[in-house]
């Protein structure tokens, strides 16, 4: 008697699976250790929308260069995420490796694997929501070594927006930027963004802590502030057609797209 004949089979049924508002990719660095705690503090506030990562290869010294190294692996890592899923919005998650390989460039990259996404990155989904809130006069707070900052400074410029302060914790190993305290960061944001000439205060880069501090310092200081992990999550919601607003995740999340 063969082993199958002690097996029942099973009659089942089948529905939408998970995610069944929205379907969500995210491209997280080899090297980040935030972000994913950062979007699960948002998401899980959120219900019926799927989220599903995959981590791209990079150096842990952040460099003009190794930063634009990624474009190469960028379409490896996104045919990581199963095409098959109907992903409606996928993420880079670098804000200074998008602003180094350019938005478009990413956005066409991914866009090879999964040709019928939405994608969007920290860059844009910050530029995004500076333009929603109606921020002009911009302070920029980076963890990064002078020549990123410049470019990233630049970008922001081109688009239309006044960097009137920038500041930067001058690191260019991820790992350490990974470890630099909430406080540190709400201490730079109040410092800076206290300016009569600044609207509001963005923060960049996915590895800084920074999604914790914002409701206090946008409380303290009666002003918007923005960060790399919150802007893309609220992008990419908003993108699929989620309006959700999460507690305790800044101004940012009681808009829509404008």
């Amino acid at each position: 008697m063969s082993t199958d004949d002690h097996i029942e089979t099973l009659e089942f049924k089948t529905d939408d699976g998970l995610g069944a508002r929205a379907c969500l990719g995210l491209i997280v660095l080899q090297t980040d250790q935030t972000i994913e705690h950062e979007f699960s503090t948002v998401f899980e506030q959120v219900s019926d929308v799927a989220l599903y990562k995959a981590r791209i290869p990079n150096a842990m010294d952040v460099s003009p260069a190794t930063l634009r190294q990624m474009a190469l692996d960028l379409p490896r890592t996104a045919a990581l995420l199963p095409p098959s899923f109907d992903f409606d919005v996928i993420g880079y998650a670098c804000t200074s490796g998008a602003t180094m390989i350019g938005e478009d460039q990413v956005d066409a990259l991914i866009r090879e694997i999964h040709p019928e996404a939405k994608t969007t990155n920290p860059i844009t989904a910050v530029k995004t929501a500076l333009g929603t809130l109606g921020l002009e006069r911009i302070a920029l707070v980076t963890p990064y070594p002078v020549d990123v900052t410049l470019e990233m400074q630049d970008n922001l410029r081109r688009a239309g927006f006044q960097t009137n302060a920038v500041a930067s914790f001058n690191q260019s190993d991820d790992f350490t930027v990974a470890r630099i305290t909430s406080d540190s960061i709400l201490n730079a944001v109040l410092r800076i963004g206290a300016r009569d000439d600044i609207d509001g205060v963005f923060v960049s880069c996915t590895s800084l802590r920074a999604l914790q501090v914002i409701a206090k310092a946008e409380d303290l200081l009666g002003k918007p502030v923005i960060s790399s992990n919150q802007a893309l999550a609220w992008h990419m919601m908003r993108r699929a057609g989620v309006s959700d607003i999460p507690s305790n995740a800044g101004h940012l999340f009681s808009t829509n797209i404008s």
